[in-house]
């Protein structure tokens, strides 16, 4: 089991440095993105935000609205210098059992889904700031090799690892309806929608 505190001093540890050691493969996001249904006038949620690093993409994209959740405060200090503009908001917060809001439109996991101590609990707890129709995806921009490799180093004991992707499918399967299923040599991706319950 992942310590939270471990999560929170490794990525505070990692955040000054965190803007230039990383590469943004704009195709890779974009597709990302696209399969995640973010669009014009969507609400998002962006779940370990980091620094900020998909806010420009999704300022592109023409959203409604983001907001920034990560659990290392140092990295949402460094989004909150970044972005001032009055749809963008950040918040420190542990995302597995925060109440951040309702009626997201689409919630994003980029590149954190491993450092998450409890898929089903954060997925249970994301579910229900989801509206109806709703999209949450979890997507990295390499491999799943790739990034178990990666962690495998001074990340290791901060990660879970990424699961094969039919297996967080499973997962999905208690909340989602699986829309988006890729695991390649260049992302890896799970988008599902909330299930509408229709009315007796």
């Amino acid at each position: 089991m992942i310590d939270k505190n471990d999560v929170i001093a490794f990525f505070d540890m990692c955040a000054p440095t965190w803007d230039a050691e990383m590469i943004c493969d704009d195709m890779k996001i974009n597709t990302i993105l696209d399969n995640a249904g973010v669009h014009q006038g969507v609400r998002v949620l962006d779940v370990g935000c980091g620094t900020g690093v998909l806010v420009p993409y999704y300022f592109r994209r023409g959203v409604s609205s983001v907001l920034g959740v990560d659990i290392s405060p140092k990295m949402v200090g460094i989004a909150e210098s970044k972005f001032s503009a009055g749809n963008v908001s950040f918040v420190c917060a542990d995302a597995e059992t925060e109440d951040l809001g309702s009626d997201f439109d689409c919630i994003v996991i980029y590149n954190a889904f491993p450092h998450f101590s409890d898929a089903g609990r954060l997925l249970d707890n994301l579910c229900r700031m989801l509206r109806a129709g709703g999209t949450l995806t979890v997507a990295h921009g390499m491999s799943r090799s790739r990034v178990n490799s990666h962690h495998s180093g001074s990340a290791k004991r901060v990660s879970n690892g990424l699961p094969e992707v039919e297996e967080l499918a499973r997962i999905f399967d208690g909340y989602l309806e699986t829309t988006t299923l890729i695991s390649d040599e260049l992302i890896y991706q799970i988008c599902g929608k909330k299930k509408i319950l229709l009315k007796a």
